[in-house]
């Protein structure tokens, strides 16, 4: 693809949260186009996104319509490149007609994020489709696609996050030390569907998915070892401050752990190396990571903060898009348009 040329492209799922952040990124993007928006849920009529984000009226109009397979012949006439905000199982489903129609996806679900069949089967409750290419795991720090993949698997908030703090000083742990992740999330991240348990006032700071969350076998495959992962929800809308534990290899000093990190994240302009814990205000709104360290002994703890929503969801989906057409990774994501939600 050439990085001169307008790429038209398609949201589907552009009316939950993760969605219409995606569509209002590429709405301001200047080489991506969107051109078809469709609904994560059956609706009986097209209407504009602003019907649902009264905020994005007078700012996008883009029609939100409703999705019906027999479109697909004309949709892939029209577009170049389709993400997906979709349920895990509905992105299992679509894309292998997409990539068939030659369309290449950026999938936001779980549906390709594992590489073990049986780890999918065991964390998301159904088969992972079998495609005949390798689907990357687009941690995007860390990614180098070559610009002809079919399918990019976006990953989770959580494993972002985790994965972004612990990657760079691997190398600098304890060989037998299995990191523990203690994560908090605003209840944007369990989608706009309405349900009692993420309703803002029934939620109160609690722990969940203990030793069971979906996201902890792509959290162990993302940094290459097992960890301790527990999940909290929190009474706010947005954001994600994860805390994390592990243990250094002997005589690791923090001059050691903070070369690592400037080592890696030097050319990156999304992640931050901050000197102070960091704030959710610091990241809600923003493409950014911003990491904190401190050993104390001969333990390491991090703490990490994002945007659930945006660094965890659909700004790494479009700076993976941006990579895989040839253009630098901030185009469209600074200087931010700022959040929806």
């Amino acid at each position: 693809m050439s990085k001169q040329e307008t790429i038209q492209c398609a949201v589907f799922g552009a009316s939950g949260y993760s969605g219409v952040e995606l569509l209002w990124l590429l709405h301001n993007h200047p080489v991506f186009d969107v051109t078809h928006a469709f609904s994560s849920s059956a609706r009986e009529k097209a209407e504009p996104i602003s019907a649902l984000y009264p905020q994005l009226a007078g700012r996008c109009e883009q029609i939100l319509q409703p999705w019906h397979s027999d479109l697909l012949p004309q949709l892939a006439q029209q577009v170049r490149v389709v993400f997906l905000a979709l349920p895990h199982e509905a992105s299992a489903e679509l894309a292998p007609k997409l990539i068939a129609a030659g369309l290449v996806v950026f999938d936001l679900s779980g549906a390709f994020r594992l590489g073990d069949p049986l780890q999918h089967q065991a964390a998301y409750g159904f088969a992972q489709p079998k495609l005949s290419n390798d689907v990357p795991y687009g941690l995007a720090e860390f990614t180098q696609l070559k610009g002809d993949e079919p399918l990019v698997a976006v990953p989770g908030c959580y494993p972002t996050a985790a994965g972004l703090a612990l990657r760079p000083v691997l190398a600098l742990l304890a060989a037998h030390t299995t990191p523990i992740v203690n994560a908090v999330s605003g209840v944007s991240g369990a989608g706009r569907k309405a349900a009692l348990h993420t309703s803002f006032c029934e939620v109160s700071l609690q722990a969940y998915g203990v030793a069971e969350h979906r996201h902890q076998p792509e959290m162990a495959q993302t940094i290459g070892r097992d960890v301790i992962f527990v999940p909290h929800l929190g009474n706010f809308k947005r954001g994600i401050l994860a805390t994390i534990y592990a243990q250094l290899a002997e005589q690791v000093s923090s001059d050691m752990v903070a070369e690592a990190f400037a080592a890696c994240y030097a050319e990156q302009p999304f992640v931050r190396l901050v000197a102070n814990p960091p704030k959710l205000q610091q990241v809600v709104g923003t493409p950014c990571c911003d990491i904190y360290f401190k050993v104390h002994g001969n333990q390491l703890i991090l703490s990490v903060a994002i945007d659930n929503l945006l660094k965890g969801a659909a700004a790494q989906a479009l700076q993976l898009a941006n990579q895989y057409v040839g253009l630098p990774p901030t185009t469209g994501l600074t200087p931010s348009p700022g959040a929806v939600v």
